[in-house]
C-alpha cells in the first residue's frame, strides 16, 4: 500500500462497549503492520453497507474492516439485521473487488459478545483486520500478475 492509502474501519456503535473493544483490536493489528487507517461510526449494523458504499468514492481506500455487534432479542429483528448487514457488505466486496474483514459479532447474549470482542480472549477485531490485510494482499497479487 502506498503512503496515502488506508483501510477504512466502519464501526456500528449500537453496543459501544463491545464495538470500542473490537475497534481497539483492529487498530492494534493494523498499527502493528504499519497500515494506515481511518475510523467512521454508524448507528448500527444495518448502516454499515451504505457507509461503505458512500466511502467508495475515495480511491485511497484499499480495504474495509466492518465491526459491530448484533445480540439476539425476543423478536426476529435479529435475523434480519444479521442477514442484511452480511449480505450488503458481501455484495459490495464482490461488486467492487473490495477487500473486507467482516467483524460483526452475531451472538446470543452480551457475555458472548464480550468474550469475542475482548483483546485478551476472542479479539475478533484483530481477526477482521487480518482478514482485510490478507485480502488486500490477494488483490495486489492479481494486480501484479496483470501488469
Amino acid at each position: 500500500m502506498n503512503k496515502s492509502s488506508y483501510v477504512l474501519i466502519v464501526e456500528a456503535n449500537f453496543y459501544k462497549d463491545i464495538t470500542s473493544e473490537l475497534v481497539a483490536g483492529a487498530v492494534e493489528e493494523l498499527d502493528e503492520h504499519g497500515v494506515n487507517h481511518k475510523i467512521i461510526s454508524v448507528p448500527g449494523a444495518l448502516e454499515i453497507p451504505l457507509a461503505i458504499k458512500m466511502a467508495m468514492s475515495d480511491e485511497e481506500i484499499k480495504g474495509v474492516v466492518a465491526l459491530g455487534c448484533v445480540i439476539r432479542g425476543e423478536t426476529t429483528h435479529y435475523d434480519y439485521v444479521c442477514a442484511e448487514s452480511t449480505r450488503g457488505v458481501n455484495n459490495l466486496a464482490i461488486e467492487f473487488s473490495l477487500p473486507v474483514g467482516y467483524g460483526v459479532l452475531t451472538v446470543e447474549n452480551s457475555d458472548q459478545a464480550k468474550v469475542r470482542a475482548s483483546r485478551e480472549k476472542g479479539n475478533k477485531g484483530a481477526a477482521a483486520a487480518r482478514a482485510c490485510m490478507q485480502m488486500i494482499a490477494v488483490k495486489e497479487q492479481f494486480s501484479k500478475e496483470k501488469s
